[in-house]
């Protein structure tokens, strides 16, 4: 049996990067007696994988992992032993069980992950925010009718100019925050440090003087044909599900 884990990652864990993250959930397993699998072998390891590394710094109501168990759990069960080991900081949400099949997994799936930014009064804390300036508004809509949107985009081994306007699904300007709905996952992958960047320089505004908070809200696949998602309700999400969406309580 496969299950998928929700967790969400906030307060001063969101400093911890993700290897430390896999070294912690292994501790959680243990402790939280947790049946999971372990590889074969003479150096075995527990049977774990995640869907889209979350970057240090940033905090999210919506990370997750797949993993192979021994025997069935009930998905209560297994949220309230996990979460009672744990420390301030990391929580999971919910447990599910998903298909045995190798193509399903989050790492695969994963196609889109929305994001919530936040302008700070300071860079030296996440927790006094400012109201967003009403020609951001404006100047979102203008960003977004260009015709390409032209980055200099990382790579494992140089940069290289590439064009993110298809990878911005929706972006939305409210008093308070900048949603961002982008791609994401193994094929196309684009971080919302780099839109908001890009946008501040069409602004022609100082970085500098625009500290930010990056909040990660949920992480979504393809839809299935014929699949709803009953919880989502946003029209600009459509063709997209939720990867817990994807899932089932064990009873």
């Amino acid at each position: 049996m496969k299950a998928r884990i929700k967790f969400r990652k906030y307060g001063c864990l969101r400093f911890i990067g993700h290897l430390d993250v896999m070294r912690y959930f292994q501790k959680v397993m243990r402790r939280g007696e947790i049946p999971i699998a372990f590889t074969g072998g003479y150096s075995p390891h527990m049977i774990m994988s995640f869907a889209q590394p979350l970057g240090v710094g940033v905090t999210s109501d919506g990370e997750y992992f797949d993993i192979e168990l021994t025997k069935p759990i009930s998905s209560k069960r297994a949220v309230a032993q996990m979460n009672e080991v744990m420390a301030e900081g990391i929580e999971v949400v919910s447990f599910v069980e998903i298909p045995d099949d190798k193509k399903q997994s989050g790492m695969t799936i994963t196609k889109a992950a929305d994001y919530q930014v936040t302008l700070l009064e300071s860079v030296k804390s996440s927790g006094y925010v400012r109201k967003v300036p009403e020609i951001f508004k404006e100047k979102a809509v203008r960003f977004l009718s260009q015709e390409k949107i032209m980055v200099l985009k990382a790579t494992k081994k140089s940069e290289k100019e590439v064009d993110i306007k298809p990878m911005i699904y929706d972006m939305r300007v409210s008093d308070e925050s900048i949603y961002l709905f982008l791609a994401a996952g193994s094929e196309n992958n684009l971080k919302p440090d780099l839109v908001m960047s890009a946008f501040l320089d069409f602004m022609g505004e100082d970085k500098s003087k625009n500290p930010m908070h990056f909040h990660r809200i949920d992480v979504y696949a393809d839809a299935p044909k014929g699949f709803v998602d009953p919880k989502e309700t946003d029209a600009r999400k459509k063709g997209f599900v939720t990867l817990e969406s994807l899932g089932r309580e064990i009873i």
